[in-house]
């Protein structure tokens, strides 16, 4: 019995291991990050651009040369980045090269050929990040992780330019795009590659969180309660002076506790739905303090975007789709390994489990069921209104050409004013 009861256990734990990396999943949380992904990538180079040649090029603050040094292990610990732009010198070809970058990141920000400029955009990313050690900060190293995964996955396919292409394709005459135009302009649909990325992206941020809560509490500052106290007394930061906070040492205290705490603790908070919305709301608050407060606007908008990676793509679709939106619930699999690893698992409670599991499944398909019938319901509706309208429409024109031909056809003729012909 012991033996049925860890086989049971072990298989339930690997069902849910599996539905929580390959649940196919809705692709609208990946398209709102990309908006802003691609927004943020596009005001770095930007910004670049302003004052090009002191970051990149032979009369830069780090040359060609010493960067490339800087990465083979001759002036430093030696890494496996490489970049083509330690080898070029002509500031007319880096120029070229940047506006291209400026380009290809436009597009894919605003979901054109996304398919293609999606990896250029994370490739000419990773070239000048590599180029340019030692004048980086966090904003870079946010957006570089976030569009690597947006880069392959069908981030395009809604609110985008690919979009309305594939839309204007089919009402061209294609009913469904295959081949090339298929993968080009992808359809609006549940995938596997969609979750892979979204979980990637998910735990890649619980690091970060995690071994950024575990750097401040090596810190003394942040055990005393002065650091949050540091950061906005120092003027190099400011954007408002909040430096009346000083007479109230127990605010800034408690704030400097309760950031490290939900940094650390981060990677175990966001995945039950009791805590995932308070978490999520902190993080709206401490990323928003440092957006607003400590002059850091850009990073502060891209970690509550990254942060938004946790809401669920079926709650964006409702808002987008209304009514036509499908009746599902993403929190199911996203919570699925913690519920089956934290029951325990015993002989007498086996059959109940395999039970309450067939049960569980029997029950998402007969809602998936319904949810198809009320679909086809209103299409069916539809089509009917539609037959009605092109008879209507089909017994008003038969009308118009009998008075056309003997000739009793005027202009105030009450079957000139039919609403079926106006909306035609």
């Amino acid at each position: 019995m012991m033996v049925d009861s860890f086989k049971q256990y072990a298989l339930s734990c690997l069902d849910s291991w599996d539905r929580f990396w390959f649940t196919p999943r809705n692709i609208d949380t990946l398209a709102v990050l990309r908006i802003i992904t691609g927004a943020m990538l596009l005001y770095s180079h930007l910004v670049l651009a302003t004052d090009f040649s002191s970051f990149v090029g032979t009369e830069a603050w780090i040359d060609n040369e010493t960067s490339a040094r800087l990465h083979d292990g001759t002036l430093g610990e030696r890494t496996a980045a490489w970049s083509y732009l330690w080898l070029v010198d002509n500031p007319t070809v880096l120029w070229l090269n940047h506006l291209a970058t400026i380009l290809v990141t436009a597009s894919f920000m605003v979901g054109f050929l996304t398919r293609l400029t999606g990896p250029l955009a994370w490739f000419l990313q990773l070239m000048l990040v590599h180029r340019l050690l030692g004048s980086l900060f966090g904003l870079d190293q946010i957006v570089t992780y976030c569009v690597m995964y947006l880069a392959f996955v069908p981030c395009g396919a809604i609110w985008s330019i690919d979009a309305k292409l594939r839309r204007r394709f089919t009402n061209d005459g294609e009913k469904t795009l295959t081949g090339w135009k298929a993968w080009l302009f992808p359809a609006d649909k549940k995938t596997v590659a969609v979750n892979v990325a979204t979980r990637l992206l998910q735990v890649h941020l619980c690091v970060i969180y995690l071994f950024g809560g575990l750097a401040k509490a090596r810190g003394e500052l942040w055990w005393d309660g002065t650091a949050v106290w540091f950061a906005i007394a120092n003027y190099e930061y400011q954007s408002f002076d909040l430096t009346f906070l000083g007479r109230f040492p127990t605010v800034f205290t408690a704030l400097s506790h309760l950031t490290m705490f939900w940094e650390i603790f981060y990677c175990a908070l966001i995945w039950p739905r009791l805590t995932r919305g308070i978490t999520l709301t902190v993080a709206v608050a401490v990323h928003g303090g440092i957006a607003l407060f400590l002059g850091m606007m850009t990073f502060g908008i891209m970690m509550i975007g990254a942060n938004g990676i946790f809401v669920s793509p079926d709650w964006i679709r409702r808002k987008r789709l209304g009514e036509f939106a499908e009746d599902e619930d993403d929190d199911a699999s996203l919570s699925g390994v913690m519920t089956s690893m934290g029951n325990d698992a015993t002989p007498d409670s086996t059959s109940a489990k395999l039970s309450a599991d067939l049960k569980h499944r029997m029950e998402e398909l007969e809602a998936a069921e319904k949810g198809i019938q009320k679909r086809y319901a209103k299409l069916k509706r539809r089509e009917a209104k539609n037959e009605e309208r092109t008879e209507r429409l089909m017994a008003t024109r038969e009308k118009i050409k009998q008075k056309l031909a003997d000739g009793s056809l005027s202009a105030g003729d009450s079957v000139l004013r039919n609403d079926d012909l106006d909306e035609s």
